[in-house]
C-alpha cells in the first residue's frame, strides 16, 4: 500500500529510537532485519545479548546495527531505579523493588523512554496487553491534560471513502464505556493521530444511531455533549456529531441529513460511542468488506507505546514500528 510506504519513508527521515522488549522473539528478530535494511528506525532489542545473537544466527537473520541492551546488567539500572522511586514515591516504591522491576524488559523499556534513552516502544507479540500497558501507565503516563488512553485502527477500504480509502476508527481497543469528556478526548486525540501518522486533514465524526436530534435517548445525549466538548478542546479541528454512519461517510446522505456540516458525508475519522461498537465495527469492516486493519495505535500516552496482537506477523511489526516512529516525531 502506498500509504504504508509513505509512513515508512517519513519514519526513516525521523530516525527515531524504538525499543523492542521481546528481543529474542522470532518475528521480532525477522522484523528487525527488515527495519534496519530499510532504515525505518533505530532498533533497541532488550534481552540477553548471547541469546539474541544465537537466535538470529539460527534464523539466518542479520541484526547488525541494532543496539542490544540487557536489562539485568545495564549500567543505567541504578539511575533508572532512582527515577522510578521518585515517580512512584506516593505508592511507596523502594529501590529494591524498582531494581527487581527493571529485570523485566516490559518495565525497562518504558523507563528508558522516560529517561530520554528511547523514543517509543512496541511489544505484545508474546505478552498480554495488560502486561505491556501497566508499566507504561506507571512510568510514562498520559499526555499532559489528558486522562484517556485509547486505541485507533487505520482502515484501508474502498477509495471512495475517507481519504483515498483510508479511515481512522477509534476507540476500538481500550476504553469500554467512555463518558462524554473521555469521548471528547478520544475524538481530539484520534484527529491528531490521523494528522501525525497519515498526514491527512482530519474530519472527525462522532457516531450515534441519531443524526442531529433524529432520535432522543441518553446515549445520544452523551455523543452530543462529547461533540460540544471536543470542539471546545480543539476549535481548530473539523469535528461534528452526532452523526449516523451513513450520514458521516456517504456524501448524498450527509447533504440530506446535515447539509451545513463540514464533516458529514466526507468524514475520515470515525469515533464510536463505546468500545463495544468500535471493536465490532472495525472487525465487521475487516472481515466482511476485506479491509486491512492496522493497529491498534495507542493514543493519549505521553510517549508512543504500542501493543501488538500475539498473532501478529513480521510485516505487522515492521508497520507498527514505522507508525510508532511517526508518533514519536509528532509535535503534539
Amino acid at each position: 500500500m502506498e500509504l504504508i510506504n509513505q509512513i515508512k519513508q517519513k519514519a526513516a527521515k525521523l530516525n527515531k529510537r524504538i525499543v523492542l522488549p521481546e528481543g529474542s522473539e522470532e518475528r521480532t528478530l525477522k522484523a528487525t532485519e527488515i527495519i534496519i535494511k530499510e532504515g525505518i528506525a533505530k532498533i533497541i532489542l532488550l534481552g540477553d545479548e548471547v541469546e539474541i545473537r544465537n537466535k538470529a544466527v539460527a534464523l539466518n537473520v542479520k541484526i547488525d546495527g541494532a543496539d542490544i541492551v540487557n536489562p539485568k546488567t545495564d549500567t543505567r539500572r541504578t539511575v533508572y531505579a532512582e527515577m522510578m522511586v521518585e515517580l512512584r514515591k506516593s505508592k511507596g516504591l523502594t529501590m529494591e523493588e524498582a531494581l527487581n522491576l527493571l529485570d523485566d524488559p516490559l518495565y525497562f523499556g518504558p523507563v528508558m523512554i522516560k529517561a530520554g534513552d528511547a523514543d517509543g516502544e512496541l511489544a505484545g507479540a508474546i505478552n498480554a496487553t495488560g502486561d505491556v500497558l501497566r508499566p507504561a501507565f506507571q512510568f510514562v503516563k498520559t499526555l499532559p491534560g489528558s486522562s484517556v488512553v485509547s486505541g485507533a485502527f487505520l482502515m484501508f477500504v474502498d477509495e471512495k471513502f475517507g481519504d483515498q480509502g483510508v479511515l481512522v476508527f477509534a476507540d476500538c481497543a481500550v476504553m469500554p464505556d467512555p463518558d462524554e469528556k473521555q469521548l471528547a478526548e478520544i475524538a481530539v486525540t484520534s484527529a491528531r493521530t490521523a494528522k501525525a501518522i497519515i498526514g491527512m486533514e482530519p474530519r472527525v465524526a462522532l457516531l450515534s444511531f441519531s443524526t442531529y436530534g433524529s432520535a432522543q435517548h441518553p446515549m445520544v445525549d452523551k455523543v452530543v455533549n462529547a461533540t460540544r466538548l471536543a470542539k471546545e478542546m480543539a476549535p481548530d479541528l473539523m469535528i461534528d456529531g452526532e452523526l449516523q454512519l451513513d450520514a458521516a461517510i456517504i456524501p448524498e446522505v450527509g447533504k440530506l441529513k446535515a447539509p451545513a456540516s463540514k464533516v458529514a458525508g466526507k468524514a475520515n475519522v470515525l469515533v464510536f460511542p463505546g468500545l463495544e461498537a468500535g471493536n465490532i465495527g472495525y472487525k465487521l469492516v475487516q472481515r466482511l468488506a476485506g479491509a486491512e486493519a492496522i493497529g491498534p495505535v495507542l493514543q493519549g500516552m505521553a510517549a508512543p507505546i504500542n501493543d501488538l496482537s500475539r498473532g501478529c506477523s513480521v510485516s505487522d511489526i515492521v508497520n507498527m514500528v514505522a507508525i510508532t516512529a511517526n508518533q514519536a516525531g509528532s509535535n503534539f
